[in-house]
């Protein structure tokens, strides 16, 4: 690469340097730490992973070690020689281009909207329903809290991040009160009654498991880089962003393999039901609270809800934020990257995420059953694949800018040179690549076949779920196209990045 080419990475915009100046120090080491616990930590997917009994544990503690632990020495190193705004996407420009790196942000930021209006909205409905007061699917009720959770995530993110910040850090302490308390209960339901350990053949490695399990288990640990989207924010992100990573590592490890383990202890694998197995199993193991249940399971059930919500405002705040500096950067419209002078937040993209969630629930609520609602809840998995796809783009920066960026000063250097900073970009990118695969052809090379199509989801063909699957990705990366030529204006006004300047 020339180096004509590598100083125009390397450069700045003017729009992105008057939007800059509305940005506020607010994200101290505290802020940092739950933060990540709240993006990492995610609860709608606990009794998914333990519906696989012992094998879901199994191979959740493998990718820990695996990808896990890798993935987070990867941010410690980028996050802290490099902790401009916007995280990811200046990680990938300064690597790739701006090209590249203003495709793969809208597959990084347009998964999240879309998250939360199919995914966590609807979960946040039954619970209120299951375990509050009881309503029909579609109803007033349901639209009402669905619309409320959908906005309030989004309110929370244009809020300053002197307040904003807060509801991460709740949601990080409601995750480690309710999974203390369930691991807790779980001991002296075991001390009682008994717990249901599964057989010593369940705890062998099985390939089906493993192909099912791996994507599901990579969504669920991504999300290190997500502080770094706020990185001219952080009062000290050189020593902030290691620390807090090699802690949130460790305390999200607890937090996820403690819950699953109690539920494939406590509950029978062919009784966990999907989303509801993390409660199921909750109402299970406090029955040792005798008259006093009831009240505990609602507390819990509060407190789960209150996870569900911090997730959703924090990936907005992290996700629209590299977006909007994307779009500052010149690979995206200008107006999508306007940050609030009085909060000193990306209103605009917070409000088209809200926007999206909002179009994506209402949908979601009113199709029902049939062949419509099969094609979308199709799609909607289809797009939540984005996530894993922009990781394909974002490991590889690793070893690029060590190569082009050498000279930068690293507060934390991946252990080993560069043979630890090729393995480590190797081993995240593997993984990226099988769960994104797995992901589009789902029942690849199960069962004795290439593709076994009996994994695929019902009353859909594989012609069907090929097509659904080409036609987002080239639908966004269209919207990519013309995100990137509306940001021509932008482009033309490249200049000096201080920020880099003084590296």
């Amino acid at each position: 690469m020339s180096t004509e080419q590598v100083d125009q990475q390397d450069l700045t915009t003017a729009a992105a340097l008057v939007e800059k100046k509305k940005l506020r120090k607010h994200f101290g080491r505290f802020d940092i730490f739950f933060f990540l616990i709240c993006t990492i930590v995610g609860v709608d997917t606990l009794g998914a992973v333990a519906s696989y009994g012992a094998q879901g544990f199994l191979w959740l503690i493998f990718m820990c070690l695996f990808f896990f632990i890798p993935y987070g020495l990867f941010t410690a190193e980028l996050g802290s020689a490099f902790p401009e705004e916007g995280g990811a996407y200046i990680w990938t420009r300064m690597a790739f281009g701006r090209k590249v790196a203003g495709l793969n942000s809208i597959f990084y930021w347009f998964s999240n909207p879309v998250w939360i209006g199919a995914t966590l909205a609807l979960l946040c409905i039954q619970t209120v329903a299951d375990y509050f007061f009881s309503f029909d699917a579609g109803s007033s009720w349901a639209l009402v809290i669905g619309l409320v959770y959908i906005w309030f995530s989004v309110i929370s993110a244009i809020l300053s991040l002197d307040k904003g910040k807060w509801i991460p850090t709740v949601g990080a302490f409601s995750r480690i009160i309710m999974i203390g308390t369930f691991a807790i209960s779980t001991v002296i339901y075991g001390a009682r009654n008994g717990l249901h350990f599964p057989s010593v053949g369940d705890w062998t490695p099985t390939w089906p498991a493993f192909v099912a399990l791996v994507p599901l288990v990579f969504y669920n640990l991504v999300g290190f880089e997500m502080p770094s989207s706020a990185g001219d924010e952080m009062k000290n992100p050189q020593r902030d962003v290691p620390f807090t990573i090699m802690r949130a590592m460790i305390t999200s490890i607890l937090l996820y393999g403690l819950p699953i383990l109690g539920i494939v202890c406590v509950v029978p694998s062919d009784q966990i039901q999907g989303v509801s197995g993390f409660l199921d199993a909750v109402a299970t193991v406090f029955s040792v609270y005798g008259g006093a249940a009831d009240f505990m399971l609602k507390l819990m059930a509060f407190t789960f809800i209150m996870a569900l919500v911090s997730s959703g405002s924090s990936w907005l705040m992290g996700a629209d934020r590299t977006e909007a500096i994307a779009s500052i950067d010149g690979t995206g419209p200008r107006w999508l990257g306007q940050f609030s002078q009085r909060f000193g937040t990306p209103v605009n993209v917070n409000v088209a995420s809200g926007v999206v969630s909002t179009v994506v629930f209402l949908i979601a609520e009113k199709l029902g059953d049939g062949n419509t609602a099969v094609a979308f809840s199709v799609m909607i998995g289809i797009v939540l694949l984005f996530t894993n796809l922009s990781y394909l783009v974002i490991f590889p920066s690793l070893v690029k800018l060590r190569k082009s960026h050498g000279s930068t000063p690293r507060p934390y250097k991946i252990p080993g040179g560069m043979a630890g900073v090729w393995f480590v970009s190797i081993i995240t990118t593997f993984w990226s690549a099988f769960a994104s695969l797995t992901g589009m052809f789902p029942g690849l090379l199960s069962n004795g076949k290439l593709l076994d199509d009996s994994s695929l989801p019902d009353g859909v063909t594989r012609v069907q779920y090929t097509s659904y699957v080409f036609i987002a990705i080239g639908v966004t990366l269209l919207v990519g196209v013309v995100f990137y030529i509306l940001g021509g204006p932008v482009r033309k006004q490249l200049v000096t990045d201080p920020e880099l300047v003084t590296k």
